[in-house]
C-alpha cells in the first residue's frame, strides 16, 4: 500500500471512525455470565432479587458459565429482569431446547414461544431450526410492536407489545439454555 492511500485511510478513519462509534448505541448484557444479577421473581408488589446468587430460591434457573439453565421442575416460573425497556430495541441471544422442551422470552410483557420448536410446534415449519442446538433469537422492538425471527425465519412479524416492561424467560417443561443476551437500544 503506498503512503498515500495509507494516509487517506487514516484521515478517513480520524474523521468518520469516532462518530460512527459515538452513534452506535452500546449492548447492554443482560446476563453477567457469574450470576443470576439483574434478574428475579416478581409477584404483585415485589421483586425477589437474585442479585449475586447462581440459583434461583427454588432452583429452576441457574448461572453456569455464559448459560443461563432452566431446569426441569413442577409448575411455571417466570425469571424477569429488574430493568425496564420503554424505548425501542434489538434483542439478541442464544437459545437450545432439550428434546420436547417448553420455554418462552418475554418481551415487556408478551410471551413468544421458545422449545422445541419442530417437536413442540407452534412453528414446526421452520428449516434453519437446529433441534438441540443452538440458534439465535432476534427481537426488534419499534413502538408497540415486536419482529421476532429465529435463524432468520420470521416467528412473529407483528407481535403487539406494551410501551415498557422487562425481559423475562420462562420456565414450564424440559431444560432450556440461554446465552448471549444482549440488548441494543434504538436512537
Amino acid at each position: 500500500m503506498n503512503a498515500r492511500i495509507a494516509s487517506c485511510i487514516a484521515l478517513g478513519l480520524a474523521l468518520f471512525g469516532p462518530a460512527r462509534a459515538a452513534e452506535e448505541p452500546a449492548a447492554i448484557e443482560l446476563y453477567n455470565g457469574k450470576d443470576l444479577t439483574g434478574w428475579g421473581y416478581k409477584a404483585k408488589d415485589k421483586f425477589e432479587s437474585f442479585d449475586g446468587k447462581k440459583e434461583s430460591s427454588d432452583g429452576r434457573y441457574t448461572a453456569k458459565g455464559d448459560t443461563i439453565i432452566v431446569n426441569p421442575g413442577k409448575g411455571i416460573r417466570q425469571l424477569w429482569t429488574k430493568a425496564q425497556f420503554p424505548k425501542d430495541f434489538e434483542l439478541k441471544l442464544e437459545f437450545r431446547a432439550a428434546k420436547n422442551a417448553d420455554s418462552g422470552l418475554f418481551i415487556r410483557a408478551p410471551q413468544l414461544q421458545v422449545r422445541d420448536y419442530l417437536v413442540a410446534g407452534p412453528y414446526k415449519n421452520l428449516k434453519k431450526y437446529k433441534p438441540q442446538d443452538w440458534n439465535e433469537i432476534v427481537v426488534v422492538v419499534k413502538g408497540n410492536t415486536a419482529r421476532c425471527t429465529c435463524n432468520g425465519e420470521v416467528l412473529e412479524a407483528m407481535l403487539k407489545v406494551p410501551a415498557t416492561g422487562g425481559i423475562g424467560l420462562e420456565a414450564d417443561r424440559g431444560q432450556m439454555e440461554y446465552r448471549k443476551l444482549r440488548l441494543t437500544e434504538m436512537k
